[in-house]
């Protein structure tokens, strides 16, 4: 199953049945050297209203499928994928900076959701439910919620969009996605796929925009519009759960964090220094789960330090297309300020840099360890979407667990120590949705682990059943006898 398709020649939107091209068009730029890769379609509030007509009759066909027959669709688009790694792995590395080798592996994470709800869709159902008289049945029935309306981040350009599209498409739902304006591209290619795998017209319509907040008005106007799903800032989720609010539409959003990483005086340090420098430092550190503040337990934060140092050290930044680089440029100058402005506020309060602490020309900053680093400071408070990592010493069990869950944030945080009795309070203790013990990355497991946070890092999961869940509404049907 291959096709012609050049990866950064699709720069129409996908809609209302057609490719189509817009009066306007916005610039998408290499991080690694600034120049552009191709002009995309800049879609408008009209472009919207029409895709939110063609989903509605999209709908009424795409929920008459069987829930074979769409697993067996969702099954080619999964082949697809993988049969267009190479050029899907270098696009997204173009789009938006991550080095080849992690984008290689996102394409895997990304065909993996769909393969898991192909074998899912099949599955969905309902029960019989016993009753209390005997004149009456009861069932319950999974139907689709409707019309989904979709805005994914860039910072996983595929991996974003088939955690949502893959359950939503196999619930019989349609989707309108709206893709991040610095990687539209890798959405668009994950259509054109989609097409080819036999995705029915305007199931799955892609909608590049530079203007969000015009572009998205019609969504959260219009009542078809049954859900909205979104990963990003907390910012920005607070101001969409309240617009979703007026037409009562199921939400989910996946939002901020600023993930604790606490080592314990009886953790393994090699293992636990090794999984820090894999958290910290994927994608620069530009994901919601990766560490953003390390604490460790005072007797062995000497040596701890030390390893980390010797492995941040190790890390080769360069040229992300090439597969040596392990840390790439940073996807956007804002974010490169950001960065700067933590590290410099961390140095003023006496923060120590014994690896890094510099940006080094274009959009790259050296993966970076920071000591002696004050509570006030604002790396400690905000999250950084860096390359950055401060540590900081504890001494007890209850001031590691005061530090982590001092935050308006409760996606991710991670905890290292070889005491199985501690292992489980903390665990139990952290105020997060996802929880790693003695494991750096506990979302990797597989497609079928759900995925979310508590307090300000967001409503609802997704990843297995609790994914799919979020695109099902549960019917009662009650029969007299």
């Amino acid at each position: 199953m291959t096709t012609t398709l050049d990866p950064v020649t699709r720069t129409q939107a996908y809609f209302d049945g057609g490719w189509h091209s817009a009066p306007r068009t916005f610039e998408v730029f290499h991080p690694g050297n600034g120049q552009s890769i191709g002009a995309v379609a800049d879609c408008t509030a009209d472009d919207a209203r029409r895709a939110i007509d063609a989903a509605e009759v999209a709908l009424r066909e795409w929920r008459q499928v069987t829930g074979y027959d769409r697993g067996q669709v969702l099954r080619r688009w999964h082949d697809l994928i993988l049969a267009h790694k190479e050029p899907l792995a270098r696009l997204m590395t173009l789009e938006m900076g991550k080095p080849i080798t992690e984008t290689r592996g996102e394409v895997h994470y990304a065909a993996s959701f769909i393969e898991w709800c192909a074998e899912e869709a099949s599955r969905i159902g309902g029960e019989r439910i016993p009753t209390r008289l005997g004149s009456k049945r009861a069932f319950s029935s999974a139907e689709p919620v409707g019309i989904v309306y979709a805005v994914t981040p860039w910072n996983f350009p595929a991996g974003m969009i088939t955690r949502k599209a893959a359950p939503a498409l196999a619930a019989g739902c349609v989707m309108i996605l709206k893709p991040a304006e610095q990687s539209p591209m890798t959405a668009l290619y994950l259509a054109e796929l989609w097409l080819e795998a036999g995705g029915g017209r305007n199931t799955f319509q892609v909608l590049p925009t530079n203007d969000a907040p015009a572009f998205s008005a019609p969504f959260m106007e219009d009542p078809r519009v049954r859900k909205l799903t979104f990963t990003g800032s907390t910012a920005v989720g607070r101001l969409l759960y309240g617009q979703a609010s007026k037409t009562m539409k199921r939400v989910s959003l996946e939002l901020g964090g600023h993930a604790p990483f606490l080592v314990f005086e009886d953790a393994d340090l090699e293992r636990a220094a090794r999984e820090v420098v894999a958290s910290k430092f994927r994608n620069a550190g530009q994901t919601c789960i990766c560490t953003n503040r390390v604490y460790v337990q005072r007797a062995v934060a000497e040596d701890f330090t030390r390893l980390l140092a010797e492995r941040t050290a190790r890390l080769t930044l360069g040229d992300p297309l090439l597969d040596d680089t392990r840390i790439g440029p940073v996807v956007e100058q804002a974010g490169l300020d950001k960065i700067q402005a933590q590290v410099e506020d961390a140095l003023a309060r006496g923060a120590t840099a014994l690896v890094g602490g510099r940006a080094t020309g274009g959009l790259y900053f050296e993966p970076t360890v920071l000591t002696n680093v004050a509570p006030e400071s604002l790396i400690l408070r905000e999250e950084t979407f860096g390359p950055v990592a401060p540590v900081v010493i504890f001494d007890t069990e209850e001031e590691a667990l005061r530090l982590a869950n001092d935050s308006e944030y409760g996606l991710a945080a991670y905890a290292f120590t070889n005491d199985l009795s501690r292992a489980w309070r903390v665990a139990e203790a952290l105020e997060y949705g996802i929880v790693g013990i003695n494991d750096g990355g506990p979302s990797n497991a597989a497609p079928n682990v759900p995925f979310g946070g508590m307090k300000n890092s967001g409503v609802g999961r997704e990843g297995g059943h609790w994914g799919l869940d979020e695109y099902l509404e549960i019917k009662l049907i009650s029969m007299g006898i």
